[in-house]
C-alpha cells in the first residue's frame, strides 16, 4: 500500500481548549489529526510523514452520509452492518488482518505474532501488541482514550483502550510491559499518542473517579482530563515527554465528526495501527 496522501476533505473542528492546561512550556505536544479520506479518518500528520511504514488513524462517524459504526457491543448498528464497516477498513488500509476485542475496561492485552485473515475479535481485552507486518491492531471508543504506542527502531506497536477504570487499573503500564516482553522495547524508545477522546472540560465525573485515579478529590462532581493523567503516567513510566503527543480533537465539543457516548451516541469509531504490508 502506498503512503497516504492528504486529500481535500472538509472537517469542521475547533482546537480543544482543555489542551491549554499543558502550558506553552510543557514538553507534551498537542496535535490536530488530519482527515486523509472519509474511510481512513483522522491521521497523526507528524507520524504519517515520519513513519511511512506505519498506518495509523481514527475513523469518523460517517462516510458519504452513511453511518460508519464499528461497535459490535454498543447497541447501535446491526452486527451485519458493523461487520461490513470492518471489511471496508481492511480494504482501505491494505491490512491482512485486524485484531480487536470485546473491551471490558480492564488490563488484559493480547500479543499477535500472526492473525487469521480478516477481522479477528478477541475475548475480554483492552489492548493489542505486534511487530508483524500486515497485522493491524484496533480499539473502539466513543469518549475513552485510544493510546497508540510505537517503537520505531524495533517496528513494534500497540494500541490500548483507556477509560477511567482501565487507567486506574494500570492499562498503560501493562501496555508498556507487553511491548517490553514481546519486542524488547524500553519506555525511553517509545512514541505515544493519546488520540481523539472526550476532553478535560467536557468530562465531568463523580468524586469516586478522582479518588480511583489518585487525584485531589473535589467537593462535588467536576471535570477531569484523562489524557493529562495518562501523559503524567507515561512520564513516570519513562516515556520522554517530548515523545508524547495529545490529540486536539474532543469527541464532544470540537465538532470533529466523532461518536460521543456522553452526547448520546451508540456508535463507535475505531482507532487502528499497523505495519504496512
Amino acid at each position: 500500500m502506498p503512503p497516504l496522501v492528504l486529500v481535500g476533505c472538509t472537517l469542521v473542528t475547533n482546537v480543544c481548549t482543555s489542551n491549554a492546561i499543558f502550558g506553552s512550556n510543557h514538553k507534551v505536544t498537542s496535535v490536530t489529526e488530519v482527515l486523509v479520506s472519509p474511510s481512513l479518518g483522522l491521521v497523526h500528520p507528524v507520524w504519517m510523514e515520519r513513519f511511512p511504514w506505519l498506518c495509523q488513524g481514527c475513523t469518523i462517524r460517517s462516510v458519504d452520509g452513511v453511518l460508519y459504526d464499528f461497535g459490535f457491543f454498543s447497541g447501535g448498528s446491526s452486527t451485519e452492518f458493523v461487520q461490513e464497516n470492518w471489511s471496508t477498513l481492511l480494504d482501505v488500509t491494505g491490512a491482512t488482518s485486524i485484531a480487536h476485542g470485546h473491551q471490558v475496561h480492564g488490563t488484559k492485552i493480547f500479543t499477535h505474532e500472526t492473525a487469521s485473515a480478516g477481522s479477528n475479535l478477541f475475548p475480554d481485552c483492552d489492548g493489542h501488541v505486534t511487530n508483524s507486518v500486515g497485522v493491524f491492531l484496533a480499539v473502539t471508543t466513543a469518549d475513552c482514550v485510544p493510546i497508540f504506542l510505537v517503537d520505531a527502531d524495533r517496528r513494534a506497536i500497540a494500541v490500548l483502550h483507556a477509560g477511567w477504570r482501565g487507567i486506574a487499573a494500570g492499562i498503560l503500564d501493562c501496555g508498556i510491559r507487553a511491548l517490553r516482553e514481546h519486542s524488547g522495547s524500553w519506555p525511553v524508545d517509545l512514541m505515544m499518542h493519546l488520540g481523539p477522546s472526550i476532553c478535560g472540560v467536557c468530562y465531568e465525573v463523580g468524586t469516586e473517579v478522582f479518588e480511583a485515579l489518585g487525584q485531589p478529590i473535589p467537593l462535588q462532581p467536576s471535570p477531569i482530563d484523562l489524557r493529562r493523567i495518562l501523559a503524567q503516567k507515561a512520564d513516570k513510566a519513562g516515556i520522554p515527554l517530548t515523545n508524547i503527543t495529545v490529540s486536539d480533537h474532543c469527541t464532544r465539543c470540537t465538532e470533529s465528526g466523532l461518536f460521543s457516548h456522553r452526547a448520546g451516541d451508540m456508535g463507535r469509531q475505531v482507532s487502528y495501527i499497523g505495519l504496512r504490508p
